[in-house]
């Protein structure tokens, strides 16, 4: 009989990697796709490129993939945040070039569909991050910005994935962003209770 130690890992990985193929599988048969030119295709597949890259990198930065160690996890997880900009650049330049005006509309925020807002918001809280990781010498700045982007990106990729009607099925995105949620929430909880474990440290230290 196998022990949970040896099982755990591979479920991680699984259930990691599972959800991240439905959601391809599912957008890559699609019907939505029929008679679609090459540069929509690609648009849509790296919005689902973006929203997968959103569920590693939580992972990866609080090194719940087993298998990598931390610091190497957290370099990967700086190579993936790369292919995640790369992703949503490729994302609306496909959407520009299928139709400008949408984009800008979008991009002024007076697009009349939702999931164009959220979208929006989620694209400049990727570049800010991106951003912020030029000024990483800042470490307080860093950690804190760092940190509250994350959330922004994930809660706003989440309704924004889930608004639209799109390639990706119901099923498999539901999934796909629920994980993304979840991996989030974890790495945030997991940084803020030591942090508050600390501050009540020193308090607990300071002479009445």
């Amino acid at each position: 009989m196998i022990g949970a130690g040896p099982v755990r890992p591979v479920l991680i990985w699984l259930a990691v990697g599972g959800a991240i193929a439905a959601a391809g599988v599912e957008a890559a048969t699609s019907p939505l796709l029929a008679w679609r030119d090459a540069i929509y295709i690609a648009g849509c597949f790296a919005g689902v490129a973006a929203l997968a890259f959103l569920l590693v990198q939580p992972l990866l930065a609080g090194g719940y993939l087993p298998g990598l160690r931390l610091k190497l996890g957290r370099r990967v997880h700086g190579w993936v945040g790369g292919a995640l900009v790369a992703a949503v650049v490729v994302h609306v330049a496909a959407l520009w070039l299928t139709s400008p005006p949408d984009v800008i509309d979008a991009l002024l925020f007076r697009s009349p569909t939702a999931f164009s807002v959220w979208g929006v918001v989620a694209m400049w809280a990727v570049f800010a991050t991106a951003l912020l990781a030029a000024l990483r010498r800042w470490q307080r700045l860093w950690r804190l910005g760092h940190v509250g982007l994350a959330v922004v990106i994930a809660v706003a990729t989440i309704v924004h994935a889930l608004l639209i009607d799109g390639t990706m099925g119901p099923v498999s995105k539901a999934v796909l962003c629920a994980l993304v949620l979840a991996a989030t929430a974890k790495v945030v909880l997991d940084a803020r209770v030591p942090a508050a474990l600390r501050l009540l440290a020193r308090r607990g230290r300071r002479p009445i």
